[in-house]
């Protein structure tokens, strides 16, 4: 930005409207720096921001009034570049987590039709009425107080037998956890491993 040594210097900016007078003012200044600058179409986007920041932040009274505004821009694209940045790497390991999967589909299925059962035995042992609390409340969503009334027991016996249930549920996840072997290397059957 030339400065032409003939006009007045501008005067000191004493409150946001200041700021924000001097913004605009400044406008097709601004948005050629942030273009320059790698903001390309996000620029207006940019120019935006930097006013409702100016117009929203507490701001004292500010000496110069244009460095100021050249420098909360050129943060601002900063903070823009550091979100892109951490968008596109949080997505690449997101992908590279959800493409690590090293057992096929069917392993996965049949493991979770196992573990399935295995719930469902736990559940049974905890006896008819706790196994049915527990379906109805995790499952269907109902409230501890309906199925108080709908099995006419006190609020704290449903709250028993859902206690019983979770640890039971804690306890069984737990186990599957210590049982879950460890990831084979690529190609290698997750059955073959667990045959001795």
């Amino acid at each position: 930005m030339a400065s032409d040594k003939s006009s007045p210097p501008l005067p000191e900016a004493s409150a946001t409207g200041g700021l924000a007078a001097v913004l605009l003012a400044n406008r097709p200044a601004l948005l050629g720096f942030l273009r320059s600058h790698g903001a390309g179409d996000a620029a207006e986007d940019l120019f935006q921001d930097l006013w409702l920041k100016i117009e929203l932040a507490p701001v004292g009274p500010v000496a110069q009034p244009l460095s100021y505004l050249y420098r909360a821009a050129n943060n601002l694209m900063l903070d823009r570049y550091r979100a892109t940045r951490q968008a596109v790497k949080r997505e690449r390991d997101w992908s590279a987590t959800a493409d690590s999967s090293v057992e096929p589909p069917a392993e996965r299925g049949l493991i979770a039709r196992e573990q399935l059962l295995q719930a469902e035995a736990a559940l049974a042992g905890l006896g008819t009425r706790a196994s049915t609390l527990f379906r109805r409340h995790r499952l269907d969503g109902v409230p501890q107080r309906e199925l108080a009334a709908e099995f006419g027991i006190s609020l704290s016996t449903v709250e028993s037998d859902l206690r019983h249930a979770y640890r039971t549920m804690i306890e069984l996840r737990e186990r599957f956890a210590l049982e879950e072997p460890a990831r084979p290397p690529a190609g290698d059957s997750v059955i073959a491993q667990r045959t001795p």
